[in-house]
């Protein structure tokens, strides 16, 4: 509560800045390319981000100023469930499917270990899951990234090991086929990550029942550097054998949740979204307590949910892009 009254009697604003995972957003839809606005939003306010704003692969685009909330987590806050608890120096603990070669794994481990010296995040453990997760990822017909994960349970007993040894964040990483055929124009910046959709089922599924920080990273079995030229928004998952660093740097700062205390929504003053995915329990729950909502046409997804359709649109503000978006905020 304190945190909370800070904010308030220093005049500083709280935003919410969100592009969801694997619907093929043409900015934030790829590796990190939402990264360069939430900072610059984040000049002007505190910031609420889910991960797929800022994770990039080797890099991050996190800062101090911001809030690195998952997916679900987020949903809950925005809807007054639940509120956040300003948190530094977390304790994350990973875990690692079973699946995973021993390569791979040492791949990762040295990932672990150059994070925690270059960074000094705080690692201690990590936890091999008793059975293979078996992950399975989709596009469906309307280019929308999903999935499947076939046991679920074997990642969160090792999430609980990890919790009971003093962690209170979690970062897993599940072994992902090659995704390449799904969706072959990723590279080049067209169409959705065909893991993104996945990889959110599986954050979501521990934070839902551990209500701690969460975040996923693939690991594939072709750990080389790709050679060939790709699309500058694609181009950080393509220089780096391994996605680990920017969830690790997302994490070591991450939030805590209680249902009392700390910050909750009647804090936040506004939201910013994609254009036309405006059918989520964030904007919903924005709406039902009188909080700016913004629209932002230049970032299209290929879902088609618009204000129009949903039947609020006296209820946010449309905007052409995040540069009008943000002169707006910072008025």
């Amino acid at each position: 509560m304190l945190y909370d009254k800070y904010m308030i009697n220093n005049n500083e604003k709280l935003g919410v800045f969100i592009v969801p995972t694997g619907i093929g957003a043409s900015i934030g839809g790829y590796a990190g390319d939402a990264g360069s606005w939430a900072r610059k939003f984040s000049k002007v306010s505190k910031l609420i981000v889910n991960p797929n704003v800022v994770n990039a692969g080797g890099f991050s685009g996190i800062n101090d100023n911001m809030f690195y909330v998952e997916g679900f987590m987020l949903d809950e806050f925005m809807q007054g469930k639940i509120n956040i608890h300003p948190s530094f120096d977390n304790r994350i603990g990973i875990v690692f499917d079973k699946a995973i070669p021993q390569d791979v794994l040492n791949v990762h481990i040295n990932t672990i270990n150059a994070v925690k010296t270059v960074y000094g995040v705080n690692i201690p453990y990590f936890e091999i899951t008793e059975e293979p997760a078996g992950v399975e990822f989709l596009m469906d017909s309307s280019g929308i990234s999903s999935g499947s994960v076939r046991n679920c349970e074997t990642l969160l007993k090792s999430a609980e090991k990890l919790l009971k040894k003093g962690c209170n964040a979690i970062a897993v990483v599940c072994m992902f086929e090659d995704p390449e055929e799904l969706n072959t124009e990723y590279c080049q910046g067209i169409g959705a990550d065909p893991v993104g959709g996945v990889e959110a089922i599986i954050s979501h599924y521990i934070s839902k029942e551990l209500q701690v920080p969460c975040a996923h990273s693939p690991a594939f079995e072709d750990y080389q550097i790709y050679p060939e030229l790709v699309n500058p928004k694609a181009a950080s998952e393509y220089i780096t054998p391994t996605f680990l660093p920017c969830i690790l740097l997302g994490l070591a700062n991450a939030p805590g949740f209680s249902t009392n205390g700390g910050i909750n929504v009647e804090s936040v003053d506004y939201l910013v979204m994609p254009y036309n995915s405006l059918g989520s329990p964030a904007v919903f729950g924005a709406i039902e307590r009188g909080i700016k909502v913004f629209a932002v046409k230049e970032n299209s997804t290929v879902l088609d949910v618009t204000l129009d359709k949903l039947g609020i649109s006296d209820k946010i503000y449309v905007v052409d892009s995040y540069n009008e978006c943000l002169n707006l905020i910072s008025m």
